[in-house]
C-alpha cells in the first residue's frame, strides 16, 4: 500500500511526465537522453517529494540544470574527417515542413547548451525573460542576450526558415 506522499508522487508522474518528456527531448534531441534526464529528475525529487511546494517548475529546473552539467562532463567526442563533404538535399526538399523541422532541430544541437536552454525555455516553454533566469539561475541580460546569440546562429544555420518577428516572437 503506498503512502499518501507516494500516491501524490506517483499521481503526479502520471499527468505530467510527458510533458517533461518533450521539453527533455527538445533540449537533448535524443529520446533516451530525454528519458534519462527526465528519470533522473524524477528519481532526486522523490527523495524530497514532501518540501517541494511546486513540482512542475522544480522538475523543469532539475531537467535543465542536468542537462546543463551532464554537458559539462561528457567528454566531447571528436569528429571525423572525411575526404570529401556529403552531399546536401536539393531545394525541393527543403520545401517540406518536415525537412524544416529536421534542420531547425539539428541547428539547435548545434548551438551551445545554455543558448539552447534559453530558446527552449523562451519560445518551446513560452516563459517570460523574468521565468528563464530564474529557472537558469542567472541575469536576465543573459538570457537576453543568449537568445539573441542563439536566434542569430540559428537563422545563420537555417536560411530557409521565415524568421519573421511575428514567428519569433510567438506571435501568429
Amino acid at each position: 500500500m503506498q503512502t499518501p506522499e507516494e500516491a501524490e508522487f506517483s499521481a503526479f508522474v502520471e499527468q505530467r511526465a510527458h510533458a517533461l518528456l518533450k521539453t527533455a527531448y527538445a533540449l537533448t534531441g535524443d529520446r533516451h537522453a530525454a528519458e534519462d534526464l527526465v528519470q533522473s529528475a524524477l528519481a532526486k525529487a522523490f527523495a524530497r517529494w514532501r518540501r517541494i511546494d511546486e513540482p512542475e517548475p522544480y522538475l523543469r529546473r532539475m531537467i535543465y540544470n542536468e542537462f546543463a552539467s551532464g554537458w559539462r562532463s561528457r567528454r566531447r567526442q571528436a569528429e571525423v574527417t572525411v575526404a570529401e563533404l556529403p552531399e546536401r538535399a536539393g531545394p525541393r526538399y527543403l520545401e517540406t515542413d518536415t525537412a524544416l523541422r529536421l534542420l531547425l532541430r539539428d541547428a539547435l544541437r548545434a548551438l551551445p547548451p545554455r543558448q539552447r536552454a534559453v530558446l527552449i525555455l523562451r519560445y518551446f516553454e513560452d516563459l517570460s525573460v523574468e521565468e528563464t533566469a530564474a529557472v537558469l539561475s542567472c541575469r536576465e541580460g543573459t538570457v537576453a542576450s543568449q537568445a539573441s546569440r542563439g536566434l542569430a546562429k540559428l537563422r545563420e544555420l537555417v536560411p530557409q526558415l521565415d524568421w519573421s518577428p511575428d514567428l519569433v516572437e510567438g506571435r501568429r
